[in-house]
């Protein structure tokens, strides 16, 4: 179904620890989704964003280089792009508004980033 689902899918990564964005890159290019970034931080991400590129879904870092990502994740909300969130903090740091988005803790098995993104 992952495999399926993530074929030619736009997926944007939002990443700023470069070897855990190539990681998630190699990965999903392996599942053959087309990988969008990825960025490393905000003001790149809302670009990106704001630039009406084809994104399906996005993976997003709650911590960019010590910025939140609220604004970004508030952008893809927005325009009903689906994400998850990928932290090591814990769920209450993360806005009410975003209680119903998929958070997973770092690090990310693979499959559970796979499968978060087909049912987000």
């Amino acid at each position: 179904m992952t495999e399926s689902f993530l074929q030619n899918h736009n997926v944007l990564v939002i990443e700023d620890e470069y070897l855990v964005a190539m990681d998630l890159h190699d990965k999903l290019r392996n599942h053959g989704a087309i990988v969008v970034g990825p960025v490393g931080r905000l003001d790149e991400a809302l670009a990106v964003i704001e630039a009406g590129t084809t994104i399906d879904s996005a993976i997003l870092d709650i911590n960019l280089g010590g910025q939140a990502a609220y604004p970004a994740a508030d952008l893809l909300q927005q325009r009903n792009i689906p994400f998850v969130f990928t932290t090591g903090y814990d769920d209450s740091a993360i806005p009410a508004r975003f209680h119903d988005v998929v958070s997973l803790k770092k690090p990310v098995e693979a499959r559970k980033l796979l499968q978060a993104l087909v049912n987000a």
